[in-house]
């Protein structure tokens, strides 16, 4: 496993990568990446651990959207099976992956467990839109910022380099930490599409005399704008460590 290091531009790059391969098989890349909310979701109402389910699935859900982009880019229509690639692989990388989630999931609930500390959570609607909130928005995204860049390759190091999910977090650190400039270019690339993509949306949704509709708008064009950004995240890995991931993956804790 080799980690490169990456020009700035290229995080623009990655960008046009992944709406340009998103393009090729949009029917295929939007119903799995439905599939997985609709997973998430459906994980999150079961009583007592469904939260805790529903974010240990992220890591795992992760890889099989970077495999389904992959096919996408062979040119091949990736079927839903693909979303489980992970478990598909070997007990050994299952349990790997599974381990990685349940990583994700306990520090998604520290930070949930942090911010009430710094901050009072919101008791209604009006309170939730204060501009008192945008300070709560903001720890959040500073707290979330580096478990983001934890796990940010760590699936795919553990399903196609056969890394232990404690070393997948140590290297998906260390690229993203080599190649800041790279990220920071593809964080704000894709801010600037959101917003002109949001523009948009809004000065059509608003021409539309019915509140409903306008919802029934939006929502399709978020729908479609988070599975472009699932898509190109494969290419933020595959120009960080190599061109492309071997096909049979060892296991994990046998590193090339």
């Amino acid at each position: 496993m080799k980690l490169n290091i990456v020009p700035a531009r290229t995080g623009i790059t990655w960008v046009k990568l992944g709406i340009r391969t998103f393009f090729k098989q949009p029917l295929a890349l939007v119903g799995l990446f439905f599939l997985y909310m609709a997973a998430a979701t459906l994980a999150s109402l079961i009583p007592f651990v469904g939260v805790v389910l529903a974010l240990a699935i992220v890591p795992a859900a992760t890889l099989g959207l970077m495999a389904a982009t992959r096919e996408a880019t062979k040119g091949r229509f990736p079927m839903p099976a693909i979303l489980i690639s992970a478990f598909r692989a070997g007990k050994h990388r299952a349990r790997a992956m599974m381990v990685l989630g349940f990583l994700y999931s306990a520090a998604c609930l520290l930070i949930v467990t942090i911010v009430p500390l710094f901050a009072d959570a919101p008791v209604s609607r009006e309170s939730a839109l204060s501009p008192g909130m945008q300070g709560v928005m903001l720890l959040v995204m500073v707290l979330y910022l580096p478990v983001s860049v934890l796990f940010w390759h760590a699936p795919a190091l553990v399903h196609w380099h056969g890394v232990t999910p404690v070393k997948s977090l140590f290297f998906s650190a260390v690229v993203c930490f080599r190649n800041a400039g790279a990220y920071a270019v593809f964080g704000i690339t894709w801010m600037v599409v959101l917003v002109l993509i949001g523009l948009v949306v809004t000065l059509l949704a608003s021409l539309l005399t019915s509140p409903e509709a306008a919802a029934a708008a939006i929502m399709p064009v978020a729908l479609l704008m988070a599975a472009m950004f699932s898509t190109s995240i494969y290419f933020t890995f595959e120009d960080s460590f190599e061109a492309s991931p071997p096909e049979d993956p060892p296991p994990p804790g046998e590193t090339p």
